[in-house]
């Protein structure tokens, strides 16, 4: 297992220095220049000298290789993702204190899926071809034509238009006051992990209903052993096995949902910081804020890898 892990993470390095390189060059090629922003916003002329001072003064007078390499060299050496190039303020701290808020919202987001899309994919498994199927079936059809952004509009607008109510946008933290963050957070993590919830339950429903018809469980059935056990302890432990890759493979989608209901409900995360930094071509902060996703998307399937086998005893790391 150790030396499985060992190999895992260091064949992981190319992967992060190639995902880097990707964005650090891909963000550069926003439209729009932050040294006219700058200059715009500061009411200064934007004349050559003005441009060339600004530019200096930002270590973008370099050639974009040389920035890669220098910024490359910090998080090494360093442990820093550098300076906000509009608050001069390191990104490593934004970052850190946007992260927890992000994570809560996906953590929340995904439980709600799995609670919600693995019990009824097992239902409609075990109830094919029953009303409760069809009406389940028909739930995650409507879960995933239903788009997220538009459910959160609808969330905002209509409720304060009809009984005078909206959710709360003024963001508590869960330190400060537990029951109100989690009270706020639960609207936004329902519709986040809605489209995934009708996901993961067709993907269980399918998986449930070809596991079921194999032989072994039928020979579970046929010696007596009670068909919820034969279910639980048998069928759906095999069946969890896509289930479990597809949380893997989840998770830059919920990063990407997070972004949009951040900004819906404004939650201060990781997802609003990063539309602010793209607005204001905040190159730090987009090149760190996607950094930190690629790294934990990376360890995510890892961790997902390793859980084959407390699912599936066959499964061996060497």
């Amino acid at each position: 297992m150790q030396a499985y892990i060992i190999r895992r993470v260091l064949a992981l390095i190319p992967t992060l220095i190639f995902a880097s390189l990707i964005v650090f060059i891909t963000v550069r090629l926003i439209p729009g220049d932050i040294i006219d922003l700058m200059l715009s916003s500061n009411d200064i002329g934007a004349d050559k000298k003005s441009r060339e001072q600004l530019e200096a003064a930002l270590g973008l007078n370099q050639p974009v290789v040389t920035q890669y390499f220098r910024w490359v060299g910090a998080i090494l050496f360093e442990g820093s993702l550098g300076k906000s190039l509009w608050q001069n303020t390191p990104v490593m701290e934004e970052i850190l204190h946007r992260l927890p808020i992000t994570f809560e919202l996906g953590i929340m987001a995904l439980i709600v899926a799995l609670v919600v899309g693995i019990p009824i994919g097992v239902y409609s498994a075990v109830a094919q071809d029953t009303i409760g199927d069809y009406v389940t079936r028909s739930f995650a059809i409507l879960a995933l034509a239903l788009p997220g952004f538009w459910v959160g509009t609808l969330v905002m607008v209509f409720p304060s238009i009809w009984w005078g109510w909206s959710p709360e946008v003024k963001f508590t933290p869960f330190s400060q006051d537990p029951l109100k963050n989690l009270a706020q957070m639960a609207i936004p993590a329902l519709i986040l992990g809605k489209a995934f919830s009708a996901v993961t339950m067709r993907l269980t429903r399918t998986m449930m209903l070809e596991v079921m018809r194999q032989d072994y469980i039928r020979t579970a059935l046929a010696k007596g052993l009670a068909p919820r056990t034969t279910i639980i302890r048998h069928a759906l432990r095999n069946a969890l096995i896509p289930v479990v890759t597809l949380v893997g493979l989840q998770a830059p989608v919920l990063f990407g949902g997070a972004v949009i209901m951040e900004q819906i409900f404004v939650i201060p995360g990781m997802g609003l910081l990063l539309l602010e930094a793209v607005g204001q071509r905040d190159y730090p902060i987009i090149t760190g804020v996607f950094l930190i996703v690629g790294v934990a998307v990376v360890f995510i399937n890892l961790l997902v890898d390793l859980s084959y086998g407390l699912l599936d005893p066959k499964v061996r790391y060497r």
